[in-house]
């Protein structure tokens, strides 16, 4: 750093209240971002203010802010110090049962992401400028410090961007490769030119698919901004506790979040409702950025064929072809999402282990883990619904 540059001083906060909004969306949707809505004070605040994260679910805000010596953030970074590994999408429990079976503790940890997103962006925010670097390394090297000067075990940046993985790892991080599915709009102009890019059998069945859906009576409706009513944020919270408790047994949001995010996000929320003769019977919830629409909540009430696929993966596309989005972002796990024309890509995730000879194992595991995941993604790359040269 030059010497007349300004001195930048670290410092963590547990609420975004002692930040000001619009000095946290200048470094956490800078250029790079995407415009992601996750990153985004309104967001974090919504799962402050609605009691989502906190104390109580284990989830304790700790935003590591860097700012220069007149008050300017310049950078920052969405902290929490955790109790469990619940909703984290990038899978320790294994990690923690080894430390803890060896006589070390595991929790808490500190983990760098956005709560309840397994939505890839960056991690460590920093202003547009020529600090920008330096503070992307100090807040790297902050968070190493916390967690070996107060016996914390570990700290977990998920879902980072693949740029920030580098640093990391350049910065002795461990590395860690995951993967999920995302649709890439090739300048389609409508949903059937989506269907001409596949083969001619995966093309039927999403044309039979979707037609299964119409026969069953079901009406959807694709609703954002002032559209969305109370009463649908009623429908859609039936809907997201259904699936959280048959899947994960306890639900991370609450009904206050989802007010919270009408009434401060609904420019940002693409949702998609069924209703079987005027009742709401299932539905979708999607967040909009700059060029990507993320897929993240599903539920039903009634069990509708072909529905969840209708929901959650075409209507995602008619919007994204509508508003010349180029992807959908579909999210974790799934393999049947591959047939549908979203594809498998790499996300990245790096690591802080604090004690050395249970950072080596966990750096073993990992190389040969990130070996699996390459060749996974190659693999499912062969079942590509899209049409090879000179295939109908």
């Amino acid at each position: 750093m030059p010497d007349d540059a300004p001195t930048i001083g670290l410092r963590i906060v547990d609420s975004l209240a002692a930040v000001d909004a619009a000095q946290w969306d200048a470094c956490a949707l800078a250029p790079g971002s995407a415009g992601s809505p996750f990153l985004s004070y309104r967001f974090l605040k919504a799962l402050e203010d609605s009691k989502s994260v906190g104390r109580r679910t284990g989830w304790q805000p700790q935003y590591l802010l860097a700012e220069s010596d007149d008050g300017t953030l310049q950078g920052a970074a969405p902290l929490y110090m955790k109790s469990h590994s619940q909703g984290e999408y990038v899978f320790d429990h294994g990690w923690a049962q080894a430390l803890e079976r060896a006589g070390g503790r595991y929790y808490p940890k500190l983990q760098v992401a956005v709560p309840f997103t397994p939505v890839p962006g960056p991690r460590l925010f920093a202003r547009p400028g020529a600090l920008a670097d330096a503070v992307r390394d100090a807040l790297i090297d902050m968070l190493a410090k916390i967690a070996n000067d107060n016996n914390i075990s570990s700290v977990h940046a998920t879902f980072c961007t693949e740029e920030e993985w580098k640093r990391l790892g350049e910065r002795g991080w461990l590395l860690r490769l995951g993967q999920q599915y995302h649709w890439c709009n090739d300048g389609y102009r409508t949903f059937d030119d989506f269907l001409a890019a596949l083969s001619s059998r995966k093309r039927k069945a999403i044309r039979k698919e979707r037609e299964a859906v119409r026969r069953e009576g079901l009406i959807i409706h694709t609703l954002s901004g002032d559209d969305i009513r109370p009463d649908h944020w009623d429908a859609f919270f039936a809907f997201y506790m259904d699936t959280g408790g048959r899947k994960w047994g306890t639900p991370y949001l609450t009904r206050s979040f989802f007010d919270i995010l009408g009434a401060t996000m609904a420019d940002k929320v693409v949702l998609v409702l069924a209703e079987a003769d005027g009742r709401p019977v299932g539905g979708a919830l999607n967040l909009k950025g700059d060029d990507t629409l993320y897929g993240r909540y599903w539920g039903c009430l009634e069990s509708h064929a072909f529905l969840h696929f209708e929901a959650c993966y075409y209507q995602a596309i008619d919007y994204a072809i509508a508003h010349g989005l180029a992807r959908v972002e579909a999210g974790a796990q799934g393999d049947h999402k591959i047939q549908r024309g979203y594809l498998p890509v790499p996300t990245y995730s790096a690591h802080w282990i604090v004690d050395p000879s249970f950072r080596r194992a966990v750096d073993d595991y990992l190389e040969r883990e990130r070996s699996a995941v390459r060749q996974e993604i190659e693999g499912l790359m062969q079942y590509s619904p899209f049409r090879k040269e000179n295939e109908a």
